[in-house]
């Protein structure tokens, strides 16, 4: 692609992003969406395959309905209350741009869309739509805090976390796990969200560092199977490794960074005596943990065939990003920052 239409499409995507973020007119936020859906859709449609076409349709199609009606639901806004302030929104609003947020985000029961869209995405594209793309719509829930049904969105929270972690049982894929992975997480940062603002910030922070370090060796390494990534190791162990504690992190165990959003969300529901939906979004992220713990055994626990004793072994030599350490390193070693990363976001 030619570099001015490269650099013009991704400060297209950054602004708009920034746009919908600082907006409090309902009009400029939709314009923001929309503005950020044109220029994503052809960073998707670039490999120019038949399969990327197709994920650029089915965004495209998504993404235009959830703005459809998020523009309805303020124009309908504006006609009951006089004015185009985000702020100001009734229940009926707040309840249409909810259910449209939730589909722009691929939250269950609307996420059919997200795994198709990721798997028929490069790598870095569906990196930037799992975290990127994901801060406007947020941004829209945000300002909206205060008129948002909380019970549905509990609800949806906890129905995510489940379709996420059931969903990827039986994937192979690693975009499509990656995929659920990021469907569970949405349903946890939801859940944090109704509880604490920010504490969803927080989360949503940990949730980007974490499937950030989970892209970039799997970009450089082209892995996009669990078997391709078991391949890697007699090339790129020490990359491999941290991979895997990598997944260990985004399943939530300790001592890792991916632990202490969980903490802390469960023990908001247990501040605010939701102990049996603590309980279940707490079962809930146990598929979640299992698909990625079967991921690390078949990469790390079992020999794949290795084919790579020639004499030319600089040419699979992979090439890291020195970002993918700093990523890693933050990935697993931020828990004990805890109280001062939930005090200051």
């Amino acid at each position: 692609m030619n570099p001015l239409i490269w650099s013009t499409l991704i400060t297209g995507l950054a602004t708009s992003t920034i746009l919908t973020m600082a907006s409090h007119h309902w009009l400029l936020a939709w314009l923001g969406l929309e503005l950020n859906t044109l220029s994503i859709l052809p960073i998707i449609m670039k490999p120019m395959h038949p399969r990327a076409t197709e994920a650029t349709t089915k965004y495209f199609l998504i993404q235009a309905t959830a703005a459809t009606m998020i523009l309805f639901a303020s124009t309908t806004n504006a006609w009951q209350t006089g004015q185009w302030s985000i702020t100001s929104t009734t229940t009926t609003t707040a309840l249409l741009v909810t259910t449209a947020i939730m589909l722009k985000l691929g939250l269950a029961p609307v996420h059919i869309w997200y795994p198709q869209v990721l798997q028929s995405s490069t790598m870095y594209t569906a990196l930037t739509i799992s975290t990127w793309q994901k801060l406007a719509p947020l941004a829209l829930l945000y300002m909206m805090h205060s008129h948002l049904d909380h019970t549905m969105l509990l609800l949806l929270g906890l129905l995510s976390s489940l379709v996420g972690g059931w969903g990827g049982l039986n994937q192979t894929q690693t975009r499509m796990i990656m995929a659920f992975s990021s469907i569970a997480h949405m349903g946890w940062l939801v859940t944090a969200l109704t509880l604490n603002p920010s504490l969803a910030t927080l989360t949503m922070l940990t949730y980007m560092i974490m499937t950030t370090a989970m892209f970039t060796p799997l970009a450089s390494t082209n892995a996009k199977t669990i078997s391709d990534i078991g391949t890697t190791w007699p090339m790129t162990p020490t990359t491999l490794t941290m991979t895997m504690i990598t997944l260990m992190s985004l399943g939530g165990l300790p001592p890792l960074t991916g632990f202490m959003p969980k903490w802390l969300i469960l023990k908001d529901l247990l501040a605010t005596n939701m102990t049996t939906l603590a309980t279940l979004i707490l079962l809930s992220s146990l598929p979640s943990l299992f698909f990625y713990i079967r991921v690390a055994y078949l990469t790390m626990l079992t020999t794949p065939p290795s084919t790579t004793s020639s004499e030319h072994q600089w040419r699979f030599q992979t090439k890291q990003s020195p970002n993918t350490t700093i990523l890693i390193m933050a990935t697993t070693m931020l828990l004990p920052l805890a109280p001062t990363l939930y005090n200051t976001t």
